[in-house]
């Protein structure tokens, strides 16, 4: 397939125009015209450049590209071995940050959802970064500690609880993955029991305490490990593709 019709149609399947991100969506390095082997993984490192090399791909689809708002500009030390190991394998590095998050049935929300069984009722109104606090419940019967155990059950990572005063069943779930801690302030005003991300801040555990509202922390790797697969398998079953997804372990 070529190259730039690949990355139009994933700018138009999750509407990346739309989004004002801290990093450029869509082509972050150009690499060969035809692409047959798209590797996807959570975040751009060198270990997995290294695996996209072995395996030959053309083009490399992650979460957590580069050119980050407000880092250095300066291609020295790991960027450029970064960009030098795609540029002399020719290998294309195609990013996409909160667009990869929102979209509703590829994004790393929806996907969460579908591994945790949780039931999705909307986005919370207001939310910074439209359509990232999503609202829905658990699985019937769990409570803060319940749903900690069913977490990282499905997750395969334990999540650290910070556990509200008040006990009993959560009804009402809000969640956003990876670094979204410090929405918890507009999961509470939106009713919800219960907030669930992938980070964790000093100040999160005394808005929690004093909001009255649980917290888990399930790890921003562990939470942003399926989005990226999915749009990788659509790429596939759209287009006549190969798709490996590798997973770089991070305990963050």
């Amino acid at each position: 397939m070529n190259r730039d019709e690949l990355v139009a149609a994933c700018d138009r399947q999750l509407d990346a125009g739309r989004f004002r991100d801290y990093t450029v969506n869509g082509l972050q390095v150009a690499g060969r015209d035809r692409v047959v082997r798209v590797m996807s993984g959570v975040t751009a490192c060198q270990a997995l450049l290294d695996e996209a090399v072995t395996w030959g791909a053309d083009l490399l689809l992650v979460h957590h590209g580069y050119f980050w708002k407000n880092e250095p500009v300066a291609i020295t030390g790991m960027k450029q071995r970064r960009l030098r190991t795609l540029l002399l394998n020719d290998i294309n590095l195609l990013a996409y940050h909160l667009p990869l998050d929102a979209h509703p049935q590829l994004g790393n929300n929806a996907e969460l959802a579908r591994r945790l069984d949780l039931r999705v009722d909307g986005c919370a109104d207001g939310a910074p970064g439209e359509g990232l606090l999503w609202l829905g419940a658990p699985p019937a019967g769990l409570d803060a500690p319940g749903l900690a155990r069913h977490v990282g059950e499905r997750l395969a990572r334990e999540p650290l609880l910070i556990e509200a005063a008040n006990g009993g069943e959560i009804r009402r779930l809000a969640w956003c993955t990876g670094g979204a801690q410090d929405m918890i302030t507009a999961a509470w005003e939106a009713g919800a029991d219960a907030f669930l991300s992938g980070e964790i801040s000093e100040r999160t555990t005394h808005l929690a305490r004093e909001l009255g509202i649980h917290y888990l922390a399930a790890g921003h790797h562990a939470t942003e490990r399926y989005g990226v697969q999915a749009l990788g398998e659509w790429l596939a079953s759209e287009f006549g593709l190969e798709h490996r997804f590798v997973d770089i372990d991070n305990p963050a």
